[in-house]
């Protein structure tokens, strides 16, 4: 699940949007589920949270993300 911020605080909004997935994962015990951000561009950022699949419909509908991706480890 991905969200995008766009301007010249998006690495900041990003990084704080991520503390609260890792706090809203701490409180649903949630198991295999990570955390991460990655700055596209100085005005465009994205947090990420990359959770198993048979998990993602559940919390899509919670979460909201602006859009989401499958993740491949291969």
């Amino acid at each position: 699940m991905i969200w995008d911020f766009r301007g010249p605080h998006a690495q900041k909004i990003a990084e704080h949007h991520k503390i609260h997935l890792d706090e809203f994962i701490e409180a649903k015990n949630l198991k295999n589920v990570f955390t991460t951000t990655e700055q596209v561009s100085e005005m465009y950022c994205m947090a990420c949270m990359i959770v198993p699949s048979g998990e993602v419909d559940a919390l899509r509908q919670l979460l909201k993300p602006h859009r989401g991706q499958r993740y491949s480890e291969n």
